[in-house]
């Protein structure tokens, strides 16, 4: 059943992080502009019930010509991404030149903070017809009556949605069922990041130590971190975002955030508290950065003064401005009990309150053709094509590291990024605790225990 409650994009009452921290899949440096990690606090986007509804109008439905339509997307892209948008954008305007694209690119650490930014705009009466939502705010929009279901839409173009799914991971199209609760289809599942471990070859040839294998263990990772220290380097920084961060070592160890239908925390668990310890190891040996300032995990392991990162797709951009591609190799996250990574994957909802549906259904559908696909891959977009025949093709692999072909075979044993419906406190909460507890201010027995009863609270 639909919830038509209001709409509170919730504010974690924990501390808020030092400024100049982020993460995720934009970069892992320390930085402004990211998909995940500092959470910045700012003041809660408040959505009445009311507004799910035609009491909103669409930003993009006036001032065009009699023969053209003004479109209106918001979405979330540093200034970098933006441009690489931008020519995707100026493809769809040629095939569909009765469709006027205004795209709006909101800077931003993270989807949780993305979402507090869409919610105060729909507060304020201004609603695009179509959202990029992640998984983090797929369930939030679709349990608030925000979104226009797209069943009608799929049923006429049949044959259209099954060439797709059909050149997509089996998984992919299974998981964006979760962000429904009354059966109703709200999303297409787009393009997608998983998190593997990107290394530079180049510090372990000098350092002489074996460099990572798709077989490492959690042993091998310790040791070879250990040996690096010995040689001044920095090994892998384990930092506190909930996606490449938190995720990693607790799947990696057969254990989640969440249970699988994302119900109830799981930070209880010994397998979790095994989990954290291996990154408060990595940190209190010297191994990893403590948590906190600035740290450019990109730039580090360009120079070589990093040996290894978590990532997915989204460093390439970074480590290609730094003329790094060649020295950098991609595999799977060293594993302890099973092979384990998130995945997150985007949507294109359109919005109920859009007057331009049938165009934002267009313009949906050139996404997830072949060209846009191949097209976003081609101009060094930061996820991976949810197309397997795009993200195997040399319009994804050409000038990226090797392995790069591992960032899709994860699919094979990735968990979809726990997300229930307040997923964005819900990411802060986690992220808060997660850092308390790497910079030692608290054991992780206790500390994990805190963080599970906070969220309890959350339902």
């Amino acid at each position: 059943m639909t919830d038509n409650s209001p709409l509170v994009v919730e504010q974690a009452s924990t501390h808020s992080r030092p400024s100049g921290l982020l993460s995720a899949r934009a970069s892992l440096a320390r930085t402004p502009g990211t998909r995940r990690g500092f959470l910045r606090t700012a003041g809660a986007g408040v959505l009445g019930a009311g507004l799910a509804t035609t009491g909103l109008s669409a930003c993009g439905s006036g001032g065009a010509a009699d023969d053209e339509t003004t479109l209106s997307l918001l979405y979330m892209a540093t200034a970098t991404q933006k441009r690489s948008w931008e020519k995707l954008f100026a493809k769809f305007r040629k095939k569909h030149p009765e469709i006027k694209l205004e795209a709006q690119g909101v800077a931003t650490d993270n989807w949780a903070d993305f979402l507090d930014k869409v919610s105060t705009q729909l507060a304020g009466g201004k609603s695009p017809d179509i959202i990029q939502v992640a998984t983090e705010g797929q369930r939030l929009f679709a349990d608030k009556g925000l979104l226009e279901p797209l069943d009608d839409f799929i049923a006429k173009d049949k044959d259209v949605i099954d060439e797709y799914y059909g050149d997509l991971h089996p998984k992919l199209v299974e998981w964006s069922k979760m962000a429904s609760t009354d059966g109703k289809t709200y999303f297409l599942p787009g393009e997608f990041n998983t998190v593997c471990l990107w290394f530079n070859k180049e510090v372990f040839e000098k350092a002489k130590i074996d460099p990572p294998t798709p077989e490492w263990t959690w042993d091998d990772f310790e040791k070879a971190a250990k040996k690096l220290k010995e040689r001044d380097l920095l090994a892998h920084p384990f930092l506190p975002d909930y996606f490449p961060g938190v995720m990693p070592p607790l799947l990696t160890n057969g254990t989640s955030s969440y249970t699988a239908d994302w119900k109830k925390p799981t930070f209880d668990t010994e397998a979790a508290v095994e989990a954290t310890q291996l990154c408060r190891r990595f940190v209190d040996k010297g191994y990893s950065p403590p948590p906190g300032g600035r740290f450019d995990s990109f730039a580090l392991a360009a120079q070589g003064k990093l040996a290894s990162f978590s990532g997915g797709r989204w460093p390439i951009i970074d480590i290609r401005g730094a003329d790094a591609v060649d020295k950098m190799e991609i595999v799977p996250w060293p594993r302890n009990k099973e092979q384990g990574s998130p995945a997150g994957w985007n949507g294109y909802p359109i919005l109920k309150a859009s007057k331009n549906k049938k165009q934002a259904w267009t313009f949906i559908k050139y996404l997830i053709s072949k060209e846009g696909s191949s097209t976003f891959a081609e101009i060094g977009g930061t996820i991976v094509p949810g197309r397997r025949s795009v993200a195997e093709s040399d319009a994804f692999l050409d000038n990226s590291p090797k392995g790069s072909e591992y960032l899709y075979r994860a699919l094979d044993y990735a968990t979809p990024i726990p997300s229930p419906s307040k997923g964005n406190v819900v990411q802060k909460t986690i992220e808060n605790d997660w850092e308390q507890i790497l910079a030692g201010t608290v054991p992780v027995p206790s500390g994990l225990k805190s963080l599970q009863r906070k969220l309890l609270q959350l339902g």
